[in-house]
């Protein structure tokens, strides 16, 4: 088993640096994305530490735009994150505002699901059931064709994220919706209580 921070110690350093009920959404919805993308592909055992990275990727971002990627190891250290999860959280900005590459499968899930989850869910409020419960692989691809719709979510970091994988699209959205789907209420509740 990877080693992995207490979950109250990541969330509190989460919400030391992020205000906005945006990220902190985002946040706990790549957590359960990546807790479920572990499982999935047989790293139940490190699904823990594939949570904690989903859960921390974005730790920086709020308070830092311009160093995203750049100041997280010195916030993950706060709470002594290891080398491999520091590693991980600045792979997923890979391209984009960071130079480390994601290696491992868990980094190359991050780095692909990320980005999607921001498309799904921007897909899911404009549904009538403002869920992804119901929502199809088919659907999503028309707005992810659509380039004004969620604009600020690079299909090309998605495509790229899907090629690292070895996965085609229709794949990828297909797994990232179910992962969606696993943690939507849990992440609705953690919501509700903040």
């Amino acid at each position: 088993m990877k080693n992995c921070p207490d979950r109250a110690a990541a969330m509190a350093l989460l919400r030391k640096y992020n205000a906005e009920p945006f990220h902190i959404q985002h946040a706990l919805t790549v957590e359960g994305v990546m807790r479920w993308y572990a499982n999935e592909l047989g790293h139940g055992e490190d699904a823990g530490f594939w949570a904690a990275a989903g859960l921390l990727h974005d730790v920086d971002f709020e308070k830092w735009p311009e160093e995203h990627c750049g100041k997280a190891p010195e916030l993950l250290a706060e709470i002594g994150c290891g080398e491999e999860l520091v590693h991980a959280v600045c792979s997923h900005g890979y391209g984009l505002c960071s130079d480390v590459e994601p290696i491992h499968e868990m980094e190359k899930v991050l780095f692909a699901a990320d980005e999607l989850t921001g498309l799904i869910g921007a897909a899911a409020r404009m549904r009538p059931s403002k869920s992804c419960q119901d929502m199809e692989v088919s659907s999503l691809k028309k707005k992810f064709k659509d380039k004004k719709f969620a604009a600020g979510c690079s299909r090309d970091v998605i495509k790229d994220g899907a090629d690292r994988l070895g996965w085609t699209l229709e794949e990828l959205m297909e797994k990232t919706i179910l992962a969606m789907r696993s943690c939507e209420e849990s992440v609705s509740a953690e919501m509700a209580a903040l």
